[in-house]
């Protein structure tokens, strides 16, 4: 049933249409109304480059130390304008390496003659990030910060009636100031000491503009004051839909490769009209690199291109100029960024007729994820909540692991397992690992990143499994890495039969390692009855003030004096590691511990002491699950007192863990499993 009427609705989207909004959005004005604007707005005089590097610092940026190196996290590639849609994870240095060379640019250092590319393997973002860029830029210009003008000219038509032609390129008003002019004219209007990035307005006019404005100058006699009164002045709003300062080119079949598609091509219907195919006015200047100037024009796989495109790319790049067919060398102002896979690449460096292109690009590798946590949170934000289906813990975890140590290369260090190198770069901390041996780890293996397993694939396997009718309301890791394994053999673009057993090993690897995870996990649900840690820790507490103190500990039970119980002092010490010969250092630094913070008016809790707490919790899981039996779980007959216990166990795991009633029963079947083979393997 409705909740609203029809006019309630309509007055509700009419109210959505603010038209102060739209006439500001759609200023216009006189020249002269124009040059009163940047006087206040130097900003909108800006390079290409210049607004994309504003654009991006816009959104605002964070510092951040990994492994002592400074890292900078721009929130713009969190993409804040699509709500985290098509947010980056992982990739702050590359893209801290691509918003540094742009920052070059703003600053005409000399990257504002090179193009982009983007190189890295399929599916790490590459595409992503050019879309965020167009994306950005289409909103910034909307804003008061990211405002632009161009121009349009307001000519009398044949039939007496006013028609106004646009610019075709879009280019900025204060060209139709000559060249000679130009400085001088930005100095008086904006003074000489200018803050911010360097202000300059370069370049000629279009053909087209540059034919208008000839022929009226010619039509007044030189006044270009009379000239100017026919320029009208309008807001540029950037939009790849209405192709206006953004453009997309996507190589076709090398046979039907026209270099046109870049350039613009004559309009044979106007040849007619105007008499000749080199009147500017017969010309369609709508190109991708006519419509991109201003903004950013995006080569989706630039190095498919035909030869003749190149040679297109090389001027546009170096020389900020195009060459239309039958006109004079045009200038642009555009940024332009390609992407490219690693073949591609490898074909580019190999080919000595592309040196020319090679010496114009700056190369930013955009490599897969080498950290753990994010590489979850890619898949986090797709299948985190699945409507109708239970995603267990640790599942979407297991899938990233694999994927994240397929990307990484064998460590040179024997001690050292691919598991525990993905623990260290994933901030965790080992023994005799240092953050230098980190950068160390990260310095030798400098291709990390641009081979293994695309984060698509993974994507793949995670949906078969949540769309297979054979498995229940829950999808547990077994189900994923049973998928992740299976598409191997047909995966196409692994080439060689040794790169899919290393895959399989690291399978292997993750299940080991998820193995130990849900041993972890149902061990801490057994123990987190708070009560019998107290007491036990109370227990062993009194034995070692006893033991230090060279005295007797009176029973509880029998009310009498008896010596310290060493076995039950052993049996939680053994737990962490502590030697018999190490035994009485530690029981002394319990007892300093307790004393230090009775000194300091504290109270003593087993919490505050990290070895202490892990000794205790792994005493009481060790007595308690032979109490729940939880071997007889593999069993068909579990009596009324063990399954309590377990359910007590399961509702633990369900309320503090993340499981369900059916991921709970199946994570205690598989530990109780390991329990059974256990006893198997010790008999």
């Amino acid at each position: 049933m409705a909740t609203t009427t029809p006019s309630d609705l309509m007055k509700f989207v009419r109210d959505l249409h603010d038209p102060d909004v739209y006439r500001s959005l759609n200023w216009e004005g006189t020249f002269e109304e124009y040059l009163g604007l940047v006087a206040e707005n130097p900003r909108a005089l800006r390079t290409a480059f210049q607004r994309v590097f504003d654009m991006i610092l816009s959104f605002g940026k964070e510092d951040y130390s990994e492994h002592k190196e400074r890292v900078v996290k721009y929130t713009f590639f969190s993409d804040p304008l699509g709500d985290g849609q098509d947010a980056i994870y992982g990739l702050d240095r590359a893209l801290m390496t691509l918003v540094n060379v742009l920052s070059s640019a703003a600053h005409r250092y000399g990257t504002e003659k090179r193009v982009l590319l983007l190189h890295g393997p399929v599916g790490s973002s590459k595409s992503t990030i050019v879309r965020l860029i167009k994306r950005g830029m289409e909103h910034y210009s909307r804003s008061d910060e990211g405002v632009l003008y161009t121009f349009s000219w307001v000519l009398p038509g044949e039939d007496g009636e006013t028609e106004v032609h646009p610019c075709p390129m879009h280019e900025e008003p204060f060209r139709l100031i000559p060249a000679a002019n130009r400085a001088a004219a930005l100095d008086r209007l904006l003074g000489k000491e200018r803050d911010g990035h360097p202000v300059e307005v370069a370049g000629e006019l279009c053909p087209f503009c540059r034919f208008t404005m000839t022929q009226l100058l010619n039509r007044y006699e030189g006044d270009w004051n009379r000239v100017i009164g026919h320029v009208k002045v309008r807001r540029m709003l950037l939009s790849e839909q209405d192709r206006v300062g953004i453009g997309t080119f996507q190589p076709k079949d090398e046979k039907n490769q026209d270099s046109t598609e870049l350039t613009g091509d004559i309009n044979y219907a106007k040849i007619a009209q105007y008499g000749s195919d080199s009147d500017p006015r017969a010309f369609n200047f709508d190109g991708e690199f006519n419509i991109a100037n201003r903004g950013v024009v995006e080569f989706i796989e630039v190095l498919k291109l035909d030869v003749a495109f190149l040679y297109d790319l090389l001027g546009a790049s170096q020389e900020h100029s195009i060459k239309p067919k039958k006109f004079a060398q045009t200038d642009i102002d555009e940024v332009i960024i390609g992407h490219t896979n690693e073949p591609e690449y490898r074909k580019l460096q190999n080919n000595e007729f592309m040196e020319a292109l090679r010496d114009r690009t700056v190369k930013i590798d955009v490599p897969y994820c080498t950290r753990l946590d994010d590489e979850i949170r890619i898949y986090q934000k797709d299948y985190g909540e699945i409507e109708g289906k239970h995603m267990a813990p640790h599942t979407i975890e297991l899938a990233g692991m694999w994927a994240v140590l397929t990307r990484l290369e064998e460590p040179k260090n024997a001690k050292l397992t691919p598991i525990q190198k993905l623990k260290l770069y994933n901030g965790k901390t080992l023994p005799g690992f240092t953050e230098d041996n980190i950068r160390e780890l990260r310095a030798e293996a400098m291709r990390e990143g641009l081979t293994g397993i695309s984060p698509r694939y993974v994507q793949d396997k995670l949906s078969n499994a949540l769309v297979d009718d054979s498995h229940e309301a829950c999808v547990n890791p077994f189900m994923v890495i049973n998928e992740l394994d299976r598409g191997l053999d047909h995966h196409s673009l692994i080439s060689d039969e040794e790169t899919r057993k290393r895959y399989r090993e690291l399978i292997a690897a993750v299940k080991q390692e998820y193995e130990d995870m849900a041993k972890n996990e149902v061990q801490r649900a057994i123990c987190a009855d708070e009560e019998s840690i107290q007491k036990l820790c109370a227990n062993y507490i009194d034995n070692i003030k006893a033991y230090t103190q060279k005295e007797r500990v009176r029973n509880r039970y029998t009310n009498q004096d008896e010596e310290p119980d060493e076995r039950l002092m052993r049996s939680i010490e053994e737990k962490i590691g502590i030697q018999e010969s190490l035994k009485d250092d530690f029981r002394r630094e319990i007892m300093n511990y307790i004393g230090a913070l009775a000194i300091e008016g504290k109270t003593f809790s087993y919490r505050t002491n990290e070895r202490l707490h892990k000794a205790l919790e792994l005493k009481l899981f060790e007595d308690q699950k032979d109490t729940i039996k939880l071997k007889s779980l593999v069993s068909s007959v579990v009596d009324k007192d063990t399954q309590a216990k377990i359910d007590v166990v399961k509702t633990r795991m369900i309320e503090n863990y993340g499981y369900c009633e059916v991921c709970a029963t199946d994570v205690l079947n598989y530990v109780a499993s390991i329990f059974a083979r256990g006893d198997v393997q010790e008999s």
